[in-house]
């Protein structure tokens, strides 16, 4: 079946979700809905004379509170997910190649694991559904340092899109930017997630970029897998770019200006004894692996500079040079340090990788 019924119905929204069935039939289904939106859903569905069939949910969402169980009571509609989700509400639950049969149209799903364990994306003719496995040219992908996610899984993930009908045109769970969804064969070109990498090189591509989950998220999570129907349950930022890479930095980090230290003149000071504040700001699983521990600096990884800036407040007035693997992380992290007062933060230009070459 190549023509059906598909719409974005919240376009002026961060988070997309998306509404389908056969053609010629007034059974659909909406894939991704949010729970402060629900009595919009059902007003579409009325006013279209819509029954809802299916409500798919591409994952255990931790920027939203999920509207799948609040529409399931409604509608007594079926709720698919992954088999890995912890949904409880879930009644019926699908695996990587699994296909359904919706009055003629065709639905695939994929087990496309990485953002979340419990991540799947839906291939309908011409189209595929990525959920936060894949966003749109700059936007990559969602992030993996969440509750479950896998850069590892990710990396093989992507390399399950990869090998799909270049025409595919991908339609993701959000999108910050006001990015128009375009084909497989365009994201080889524009997304920067799908540039080819070994495993390594994904994985070492991504740890520079983790920031770890914030409270809030933690509980939008843990209101998701209770099936939560209470808009309530869980405070939400309004459209923040929250499952981004980097999305939950606060306002006006990225924007401040710090200056940078060469691997050569970190050395100098090292040797000289110089004083100053050395901060690894590596997770502390990292300081056991190929790059090791630093000498002389502390650990305090960025994540918990990120919660809670108040644990390095005594070094304000000293001055503070960040290091990472590759130098990501100790950026944000000195950027962090100069939006909360302090003088002269720096950080190590190349990061571990290339202060380990001139030592």
């Amino acid at each position: 079946m190549s023509n059906f019924y598909f719409k974005q119905i919240n376009s002026e929204h961060t988070c997309k979700a998306y509404l389908f069935g056969p053609e010629n039939s007034k059974n659909v289904a909406i894939v991704d809905p949010e729970l402060e939106h629900i009595d919009k859903y059902l007003d579409l569905l009325k006013k279209e004379n819509f029954r809802l069939k299916y409500i798919i949910d591409t994952h255990t969402h931790a920027d939203h509170l999920s509207g799948a169980a609040a529409l399931k009571n409604s509608t007594n509609a079926e709720l698919i997910m992954n088999n890995k989700a912890p949904a409880k509400c879930v009644s019926m639950r699908v695996s990587d190649g699994d296909e359904m049969d919706f009055e003629g149209l065709k639905v695939k799903f994929l087990e496309t694991p990485g953002h979340t364990n419990d991540s799947i994306s839906i291939i309908l003719p011409g189209k595929i559904l990525t959920g936060d496995a894949l966003f749109l040219d700059d936007g990559g992908a969602g992030r993996d340092d969440l509750p479950g996610g896998s850069p590892e899984s990710h990396w093989e993930t992507l390399q399950k899109f990869l090998s799909l009908p270049e025409e595919l045109i991908v339609h993701p769970a959000h999108d910050y930017r006001g990015r128009k969804p375009s084909s497989l064969i365009q994201q080889k070109k524009t997304n920067p997630f799908l540039k080819p990498r070994t495993k390594e090189e994904y994985i070492d591509f991504l740890l520079d970029l983790q920031l770890g989950a914030t409270e809030w998220m933690k509980d939008v999570l843990k209101a998701n897998y209770e099936c939560t129907t209470d808009p309530k349950a869980a405070w939400v930022p309004i459209d923040s770019p929250s499952c981004e890479v980097m999305g939950t930095l606060q306002p006006g980090v990225k924007e401040q200006k710090v200056n940078t230290i060469a691997p050569e003149k970190l050395q100098e000071k090292l040797d000289n004894k110089d004083e100053f504040v050395f901060i690894d700001v590596r997770g502390i699983s990292e300081l056991h692996g190929k790059l090791g521990k630093v000498d002389g600096a502390i650990n305090i990884p960025l994540t918990s500079i990120m919660n809670d800036i108040g644990q390095v407040n005594k070094f304000m007035n000293k001055e503070v040079i960040a290091i990472c693997g590759s130098g990501k992380r100790s950026i944000i992290a000195a950027k962090m340090l100069k939006k909360s007062g302090f003088k002269n933060p720096l950080y190590v230009e190349g990061g571990i990788k290339a202060w380990r070459k001139i030592k």
